[in-house]
């Protein structure tokens, strides 16, 4: 009997661990896919950002995007203000590589300088809005542990739950991600961002719109909450144009500083 009982207490341990192993594979495939998902040659779009909290008025900011991908795991960005004044003018650029490497400067016009963002600031909040310069980062799959955790809707569509905890603790200022990812388009519908301080999650992300522009599923309005500030920023996305040959001379800290060196390529 007690030889049973231990055999018995094998195959469960190896059913669990087989169970587990299933949706961890199911996890790493759906990562990888969103991951993959097309999102062309190179972008460039226009957008609102607002910023809303309590007490104040919201405060409205308009801005574009350039990025380029330079194949597996190396995509360069560049986002630029261009009102209201106090804020015209001042742009980012992102260059990530292969692994979890990346360099990223900021331009202040107020100071006419170009400064380099400390991989150390991966925490700072860019603009005084709710997004990390970690969240402008590019993330490659391998440098997350996924695990696939169930279905829960989103609206009325339904979602894939994953989760992603990161394989090396400090590359990155979350402890865990959360998404909703819609099956049919790829796009994460929710992404709730967990750090060491809380159990609960301490931001999250919400997409209220999507719409395929040039064959590519594309997000057009979200909205990233502090869940312990209610603070938000919402990004409202205008025009997104895709392909257009957008060169990589644009991407360079020289050319940050210009804010025509890249106009002919805006939406």
């Amino acid at each position: 009997m007690r030889l049973l009982r231990f055999g018995a207490s094998i195959l469960l341990a190896m059913s669990f661990l087989a169970a587990n192993a299933t949706a961890d594979d199911a996890g790493q495939k759906l990562a990888q896919a969103v991951y993959d998902a097309p999102s062309g040659d190179d972008l460039a779009s226009r957008a609102t950002m607002t910023l809303v909290e309590k007490g104040r008025d919201p405060r409205v900011r308009e801005m574009y995007s350039l990025a380029v991908e330079r194949g597996p795991g190396e995509r360069w960005s560049l986002t630029r203000f261009t009102s209201p004044a106090d804020i015209a003018g001042v742009g980012l650029l992102t260059k990530d590589y292969p692994g979890d490497e990346n360099d990223q400067w900021l331009y202040l016009p107020a100071l006419d300088r170009v400064r380099r963002v400390s991989s150390g600031r991966k925490g700072g909040r860019f603009v005084g809005s709710d997004l990390f310069f970690e969240d402008l980062r590019d993330r490659e799959v391998n440098m997350d542990r996924h695990r696939l955790i169930g279905e829960e809707k989103v609206g009325s569509l339904l979602c894939k739950v994953l989760e992603s905890v990161p394989a090396d603790a400090d590359n990155s200022v979350y402890t865990k991600r959360v998404r909703w990812v819609h099956p049919g388009t790829l796009i994460p519908l929710r992404v709730d961002l967990f750090q060491a301080h809380s159990d609960a999650p301490v931001k999250r992300l919400m997409v209220k719109r999507i719409k395929k522009i040039q064959g590519i599923w594309t997000v057009l309005d979200s909205t990233m909450e502090d869940l312990e500030s209610g603070h938000t920023t919402r990004i409202s996305v205008a025009e997104v144009k895709y392909n257009q040959g957008i060169p990589e001379q644009l991407f360079t800290s020289q050319s940050l500083s210009d804010a025509n060196a890249d106009s002919r390529y805006r939406p």
